[in-house]
């Protein structure tokens, strides 16, 4: 197997590629970051630079490639040092949302775009992005959050998208937007008082749930919204 972890350098990208090399122990697991390269080193680890804000670094990358089995993008943002996630109508920054849009929703495109031939190399395709159910419309009962919500929405879309082309062409592919839950990571990290107890799950227990659960997909799966307990969201 050939598996390409995007945004490996964050905490749930770094545990996925580590557990992956366990799981796995015989595939070739390649693994994304964007300035600093962690110190995790597996014998069938290898790491790579990659700006997921860039289309000819993605394009790049995908040249190096032949064949993929499963890419799996947990690239994401809630907020900056500057700016927190907004509260209202007021607080709408453009700069903010644009940023959002260009990490949060784009990248899933732009690999779509460039690794779909190297996906199509295999006979059970996995493409998969984490998501985050405050993306459902749904699911929304609070509000706030316009710039992250839009974003993962506008992901989720993409991903059904992706799924419904990709379906004539790869039959056998199944493409996922992935909910990890409420994740202890600097992400999360100004958030977490208000989370239930036993509902803050470390990178390794996500990891462990979303490699599980990718492991069992089926074509039956393709373009579903799927929660880190198995739970198939709304869109």
């Amino acid at each position: 197997m050939n598996i390409l972890v995007i945004g490996a350098s964050g905490a749930i990208g770094l545990a996925m590629a580590k557990r992956l090399c366990k799981y796995f122990p015989q595939a070739i697991i390649h693994a994304t970051y964007r300035t600093e390269k962690p110190e995790a080193t597996e014998p069938n680890l290898h790491w790579y630079s990659l700006d997921v804000t860039q289309e000819a670094s993605i394009h790049e990358l995908s040249r190096s490639m032949e064949k993929l089995d499963w890419l799996v993008n947990c690239v994401g943002m809630l907020h900056t040092k500057d700016q927190q996630p907004e509260k209202n109508l007021q607080s709408i920054d453009p700069h903010f949302f644009h940023q959002n849009i260009s990490i949060n929703t784009l990248p899933s495109l732009l690999l779509a775009k460039h690794f779909q031939t190297q996906l199509k190399a295999s006979s059970a395709a996995r493409f998969a992005t984490i998501s985050a159910k405050v993306g459902s419309i749904t699911d929304n009962q609070l509000g706030g959050w316009y710039s992250y919500r839009a974003s993962k929405s506008a992901l989720n879309m993409a991903i059904k998208n992706i799924s419904i082309e990709w379906s004539r062409i790869m039959p056998n592919c199944a493409v996922v937007a992935l909910h990890p839950g409420t994740t202890d990571t600097p992400l999360s990290k100004p958030f977490q008082k208000n989370v239930p107890d036993g509902k803050l799950f470390s990178p390794e227990r996500v990891a462990k749930d979303l490699i599980n659960m990718l492991d069992t997909l089926k074509p039956c799966d393709n373009g579903s919204f799927i929660a880190y307990n198995g739970e198939r969201l709304p869109w």
